[in-house]
């Protein structure tokens, strides 16, 4: 028989597709023809497989017309990994290769990319691929051996782990399997022996001095998964409050570790060996980042983002009106429905963002502004509205809690002072909420209240009449938009969840609205922030 067919993956966005690669080795025109929309470095695997085989595992089919089908043929394929499948798929349809024939290949996912001299090299998202295999009912998949650890995060897939072509034809036809070189790991160990996210293992919310109310906002947001937005004069502590964040935040469930791991796969920043990423990630990009960093995009094939990255974690955008104005009007997106679409020519890829945002700004242009007298701020009225302005409409309405952040003065050290709440004490709290919204969600599509649908959440579960009154009279004045009224019933739906009460009412609305609102004369109640301080 002349014609074989092995299988691989394609991904389009965090989506993996079972590629049938269909080689047939026929008397003809001496060539070999790949077809199936691929790109450049699809194309050149005709030159990689063939020094490949030779090399390592028998003789290329020289004297014969090779023809290479990837299907479904309308979908665009392009990266390294589909070498393997292309090699077995050539061997298995020489009929000068009796002993490794079309139907050994049955069941089996090939993903890996060949060197010349037959060995295999390691490609980025192996898990969303093996993922992607185990649904379209494949059990048994190769992969280069130091992902092999990554691909068998996945239930029911049996994965083996090789070095070269010799070994995976020695397995598939039962045979010896013969030694090789190990395989080279993708990169190189760091350079440098510190590296700026691991000082963030060492922080605790404790760390913080007073800001009480902003502790407060900060445990709601982290409770409901709401976008934040922290508006204070340089030092007083924004960033020190946001890196704490992913602190207070519960451990990945195994769905979320799944989908957090198979992103990082996807993106090539997965550590090699590491399991599934437990603790939610946080991203931090600079002010200066390009938009393709942030959103996600690049030449070639459409990768994730920081913003997706970031998903089941924290993205904390700093200095959030000195980022590019297509950054800031692009956050529109993942702010809304939680996930960000990425078009880069005949290319198209959605991955999912739900993400806590948290945006910071300066309260002008220099940084100094604050308080009723401005503080030792020398910017000029015109400057600081030209500075806030940046700050788009559509982008502030969807900002769910707005906080100030004051000066604080320096406490001195008393002795028998109570201590300032742990990190732990507040991850107990949202850990507890979080459980709330999981059965309230239990049926649903979302896991926490930020993801509600406005319809939804009037219909099923609604505040209360005195609650709803005040929500309404705030739309009736014009101080809310209709999103807003919904991002408010959200929000007090957090807050209710964060006291333990069943069902919002009007203290709750109020909150809320408090919350919400970016102006300094509505506080939070003494009463919430001595709660939040003891």
């Amino acid at each position: 028989m002349a014609f074989a067919t092995a299988r691989s993956l394609a991904l389009k966005g965090a989506d993996g597709h079972v590629i049938d690669v269909q080689v047939d080795v026929s008397p003809g025109v001496v060539g070999t023809t790949l077809v199936g929309r691929v790109d450049k470095s699809l194309s050149e695997a005709r030159d990689r497989v063939r020094m490949a085989i030779n090399n390592d595992c028998g003789r290329w089919p020289a004297t014969k017309r090779v023809t290479v089908l990837l299907s479904p043929a309308d979908l665009p394929k392009g990266g390294t990994h589909y070498d393997l499948a292309i090699a077995v798929a050539v061997l298995a349809a020489d009929t000068s290769c009796k002993d490794l024939t079309a139907d050994l290949l049955e069941g089996w996912a090939f993903v890996g990319e060949l060197s010349v001299s037959g060995g295999l090299r390691p490609v980025p998202g192996v898990l969303p691929m093996v993922i992607a295999a185990a649904a379209h009912g494949l059990t048994r998949v190769f992969v280069p051996e130091p992902q092999a650890v990554e691909a068998s995060l996945v239930p029911g897939m049996t994965v083996f782990g090789v070095r070269s072509l010799a070994q995976v034809s020695a397995v598939l036809r039962g045979a010896e399997v013969p030694e090789a070189s190990p395989v080279v790991a993708p990169s190189a160990s760091p350079l440098a022996t510190w590296r700026g996210e691991d000082r963030l293992a060492a922080v605790d919310l404790s760390d913080v001095d007073g800001l009480e109310d902003v502790r407060y906002a900060v445990e709601v947001a982290a409770a409901g998964g709401h976008p934040l937005m922290l508006v204070g004069p340089r030092g007083s502590g924004k960033t020190s409050v946001a890196e704490r964040i992913p602190t207070i935040l519960p451990d990945l469930t195994t769905e979320q570790s799944l989908e957090v791991t198979a992103l990082h796969s996807v993106a090539g920043t997965l550590p090699d060996g590491s399991g599934l990423l437990r603790r939610p990630p946080w991203y931090a990009p600079h002010h200066s980042a390009s938009g393709a960093s942030v959103l996600g995009g690049g030449t070639g094939r459409v990768r994730p983002g920081q913003v997706s990255l970031a998903h089941h974690g924290v993205l904390f955008l700093d200095e959030f009106p000195h980022f590019r104005a297509d950054v800031v009007e692009a956050m529109r997106q993942p702010m809304e429905c939680g996930e960000v679409t990425i078009a880069r020519g005949e290319e198209s890829a959605t991955y999912p963002a739900r993400s806590l945002v948290v945006l910071a700004a300066n309260s002008c242009p220099c940084g100094r502004y604050h308080g009723l007298s401005g503080g030792a701020c020398e910017c000029s009225p015109v400057q600081r509205q030209h500075y806030l302005r940046k700050l788009s409409g559509p982008i502030v309405d969807r900002v769910d809690i707005w906080m100030e952040v004051r000066p604080q003065a320096r406490m001195p050290q008393v002795a028998y002072a109570p201590p300032s709440e742990s990190s732990a004490d507040v991850r107990a709290r949202v850990t507890e909420a979080r459980q709330r919204q999981a059965r309230r969600f239990r049926d649903c599509d979302w896991m926490l209240n930020a993801a509600v649908p406005g319809p939804v959440i009037e219909t099923r579960w609604p505040l209360t009449r005195e609650g709803q009154a005040l929500v309404d009279q705030e739309l009736a004045d014009g101080r809310l938009t209709r999103r807003g009224l919904t991002r408010v019933q959200r929000l007090a739906w957090t807050v209710a969840d964060c006291a333990g009460v069943s069902r919002p009412g009007r203290e709750e609305a109020a909150l809320a609205l408090a919350l919400r609102s970016s102006d300094p004369a509505r506080s939070l109640p003494a009463r919430v922030v001595a709660v939040a301080a003891s």
